[in-house]
C-alpha cells in the first residue's frame, strides 16, 4: 500500500470567503468545479445567522481543504438570492460541478453540521492510494491503444475491490474504445449501486446518450441551412448541435445550444440546457469548453 505525502493544509482564506453577486460566478459556479463549495446566505440582522456562522466556519475548516465555504450578505448582494429563491434566512446551499446539489435552511445542530459538511466533502471522492498506481498503469494502457490489457488490468483491480469507481468507470471505457457501445452501456447498467452516482459513471451515462443521439445525427450543412435561412426554427437549430457534437464540433455544438437558450429557455421542456449538461457531465470538468460553457450558461440563468 502506498503512502500519500503529507499535503499543506489550505490557508483559510482560501476555504472561507466573503462573497458577492460580482464574484459568484468564480467564488461558487467555477470553484466548485473542483471542490464543493457551500453558501451561507445570511444578514447582519439575523440572529440564527450569529449562531449558524461560525459552526459552519467551523465545520469547513475541520473538513481540511475538501470543501470551501463563501459567506454572502443578501441586504448586499440580493442577485443570486433572488435567483435561488431564498425566503428566509440563514440558507445554505452546496454547489457541486456548477450547480446546486443540496441545502437547508434555519439553525443546525452541530452534529448535523457536522454530517452535512461531511456529506459535501465526500460528492469529490476520496483517493484509492493503494490501488492508484494499477489505476494509472490502466489508464496509460487505454491511451495508448492497448485496450485488452487495460480491460485485464481493470478486471483485477474490481476483483480485489468490486466498488471502485474509478475501474469500473475504465471497463466501460474499454468497451468504448472498442466501439461496443452496447456491451459499454450494459456494464455501466450493472454497476453496484453504492458507487451508481459516482460523477464518473455519471459522465460515461452522458457519454453514451450522445453516441446514441449521433448515430441519427442529420448532414451539418442542411441543418446549418435551415438555420441560416430562419433563425427562429428552435428545431433546426438544436438538431444542428446535435450533428455538430457528432462531428467532433463540440465547442460549435455548445454554442448552438447557448444560443437556442438564449432565445427560449423553455423551449421543448428546457431542452437547449439540459443537453448543454449532457455534453458538459460527458467531458472533463476542467475541459476549457466546459469552463466557458457553464460560465456562459450560468450568466444566463441569472439574469
Amino acid at each position: 500500500m502506498l503512502e500519500l505525502n503529507a499535503q499543506p493544509t489550505p490557508a483559510a482564506s482560501d476555504l472561507i470567503k466573503d462573497g458577492t453577486d460580482a464574484s459568484f460566478p468564480q467564488d461558487v459556479i467555477q470553484a466548485s468545479q473542483d471542490v464543493p463549495v457551500i453558501v451561507d446566505f445570511w444578514a447582519p440582522w439575523c440572529g440564527p445567522c450569529k449562531t449558524l456562522g461560525p459552526a459552519i466556519e467551523a465545520a469547513v475548516t475541520k473538513a481540511g481543504g475538501r470543501v470551501k465555504l463563501v459567506k454572502i450578505d443578501v441586504d448586499a448582494n440580493p442577485g443570486y438570492a433572488g435567483q435561488l429563491r431564498v425566503q428566509s434566512i440563514p440558507t445554505v446551499y452546496a454547489f457541486y460541478q456548477g450547480r446546486p446539489v443540496d441545502g437547508f435552511q434555519g439553525a443546525l445542530p452541530p452534529s448535523e453540521l457536522n454530517a452535512f459538511v461531511e456529506k459535501i466533502a465526500a460528492l469529490a471522492g476520496e483517493p484509492d492510494n493503494g490501488l492508484a498506481d494499477a489505476i494509472e498503469a490502466a489508464e496509460q494502457m487505454l491511451t495508448e491503444g492497448a485496450v485488452t490489457d487495460a480491460s485485464e488490468t481493470f478486471a483485477a483491480i474490481l476483483q480485489e475491490d468490486p466498488v471502485n469507481a474509478k475501474a469500473y468507470a475504465g471497463m466501460v471505457r474499454c468497451y468504448l474504445a472498442l466501439n461496443d457501445v452496447d456491451q459499454a452501456e450494459a456494464v455501466l447498467n450493472g454497476a453496484p449501486a453504492e458507487i451508481s452516482t459516482d460523477p464518473a459513471l455519471e459522465a460515461l451515462h452522458a457519454q453514451i446518450t450522445l453516441l446514441r443521439e449521433a448515430a441519427n445525427a442529420g448532414p451539418v450543412a442542411d441543418l446549418q441551412a435551415q438555420v441560416d435561412a430562419d433563425p427562429a426554427n428552435h428545431q433546426a437549430r438544436f438538431d444542428l448541435a446535435v450533428a455538430l457534437h457528432a462531428n467532433g464540433q463540440v465547442e460549435e455544438a455548445v454554442n448552438e445550444l447557448l444560443d437556442l437558450f438564449r432565445r427560449d429557455r423553455e423551449w421543448n421542456d428546457g431542452a437547449a440546457k439540459t443537453q448543454l449538461f449532457k455534453i458538459f457531465d460527458a467531458r472533463d470538468a476542467k475541459d476549457p469548453i466546459v469552463l466557458t460553457g457553464r460560465r456562459k450558461l450560468s450568466s444566463m440563468i441569472f439574469a
